[in-house]
């Protein structure tokens, strides 16, 4: 009986409680609204910097994302690119396989050695697909070089950069003829030598074989004219182009199946055997 009685007074004495804080509010609600709108305002300014720290966080996290995007978009656009100059490749070399005379076998380069003065090609065709020494290596732009060896499958070429590299050639549209080498300034720099003063060259002209020399049909593109200096004869001018061929991206060509004409390798023999 005693323990209700004490538990009564605790309820009694709560209640009390409760009314006497139900009358403070009442009496002291405009001091409270004060007190909320202190704690609001007090928050407002702790919440700011926090806020910022959030969005600069959400930031990182967005500007990542779209780095690993941009990183594979242009990774897709570099194989979008190196697809369609392939494309343009092929269709100029199908269109090319159209155009030429002579019989041309398609390959591939294999090897490049383009670090000095004895550069070479090695193409994945050889003897058993009918190359033989002297064959000239073509594509859509122009001249590339000639096979100077051969085996069951594969040949080596020597390109126009090469230090014994030498053809025949002409200034389309004019008879002004000479001799195309490399002189080791330049990559894609070649020289046309052996040009009489009273023929004019101008830049922009192209150049391309002769044919006269026997090792090259003639009309085969070797390089656009950049400049004309005085040559090294009293009345020659020495004729500097830029090869059409880029070695260092070149992946695919032909080898175009022109043979010397025998008769004149004869004659030369005879007027070798004379003098």
């Amino acid at each position: 009986m005693r323990r209700v009685k004490d538990a009564k007074d605790y309820i009694i004495t709560a209640l009390l409680l409760l009314i006497a804080i139900s009358l403070m509010v009442a009496r002291h609600d405009g001091g409270l609204q004060n007190a909320r709108k202190a704690s609001i305002t007090l928050l407002s300014y702790l919440e700011q910097p926090l806020s910022n720290i959030r969005i600069y966080r959400q930031a990182l996290t967005t500007n990542t994302y779209l780095h690993r995007q941009n990183v594979v978009l242009q990774d897709e656009l570099s194989r979008l690119r190196s697809v369609e100059e392939e494309n343009r490749i092929l269709r100029d070399l199908l269109n090319l396989r159209e155009e030429v005379e002579h019989d041309v076998l398609p390959v591939r380069i294999v090897a490049k050695d383009l670090t000095g003065f004895s550069n070479s090609l090695t193409v994945n065709a050889g003897s058993n697909e009918g190359v033989k020494m002297g064959m000239p290596l073509i594509n859509s732009d122009g001249l590339i070089g000639q096979v100077i060896l051969t085996s069951r499958n594969f040949s080596q070429v020597l390109p126009y950069s090469n230090s014994l590299f030498r053809v025949s050639a002409r200034v389309q549209g004019t008879r002004a003829y000479g001799i195309v080498s490399w002189q080791a300034t330049g990559h894609n720099e070649l020289v046309l030598n052996h040009i009489p003063q009273t023929i004019v060259v101008e830049p922009g002209q192209m150049v391309e074989t002769s044919g006269y020399s026997n090792q090259y049909p003639q009309g085969i593109p070797i390089g656009v004219v950049t400049r004309v200096e005085p040559g090294d004869g009293v009345e020659t001018q020495t004729v500097y182009l830029d090869a059409l061929v880029d070695l260092f991206t070149l992946s695919e060509a032909f080898i175009k199946k022109f043979e010397p004409d025998t008769t004149i390798i004869e004659l030369e023999l005879q007027q070798e055997e004379l003098f």
